[in-house]
């Protein structure tokens, strides 16, 4: 029973860190390169329209999911040092990257785009909003990739490492 249970939190927290790293990465590789070509109307309205989507329970479940799920199983994998160690420091890299990082940085980023009535803007408060917003957001974006993106590598390394 114990070990159906630690394969079961292991395989959810690979799966839930891969969903998550999977979407960070097409975020950076499709979504911002795509989205960067439009006029500030156009970018900062898709952009509030994609945030405004996003927020939802599977989405939720998926990339904050892991966060208690990689604590858990390296909790699980104690008596095992390679694997525990491999999967606290993806535990961590995920709670700080995409946890700290979402909630700091680009939520609060994002909660500017979407209290902002763009309509009422001239084209000068467009540019001006949209300078506040992107570069910062992509930074911030950035990082939550490479992290989970790290942390999914840490996972599929500790597996190996768990029998």
């Amino acid at each position: 029973m114990e070990i159906k249970f630690k394969l079961i939190v292991l395989l959810l927290g690979i799966v839930g860190t891969g969903l998550t790293a999977g979407l960070c990465f097409t975020w950076s590789n499709a979504v911002v390169p795509g989205i960067a070509r439009l006029d500030d109307m156009s970018f900062l309205r898709a952009f509030q329209s994609m945030n405004r989507v996003i927020i939802n329970g599977g989405f939720g479940i998926v990339f904050f999911g892991p966060v208690i799920l990689l604590f858990l199983n390296s909790y699980l994998f104690r008596n095992n040092p390679s694997s525990f160690w491999l999967f606290l420091i993806a535990a961590i890299l995920f709670f700080v990257g995409i946890g700290f990082v979402t909630i700091l940085g680009n939520v609060p980023l994002n909660e500017l785009l979407d209290k902002s009535n763009l309509e009422t803007f001239s084209n000068i408060e467009l540019q001006a909003l949209r300078n506040k917003f992107e570069k910062p957001w992509n930074r911030w974006h950035a990082i939550r990739t490479l992290t989970s993106f790290c942390a999914f590598v840490l996972l599929l390394i500790g597996m190996h490492y768990s029998k």
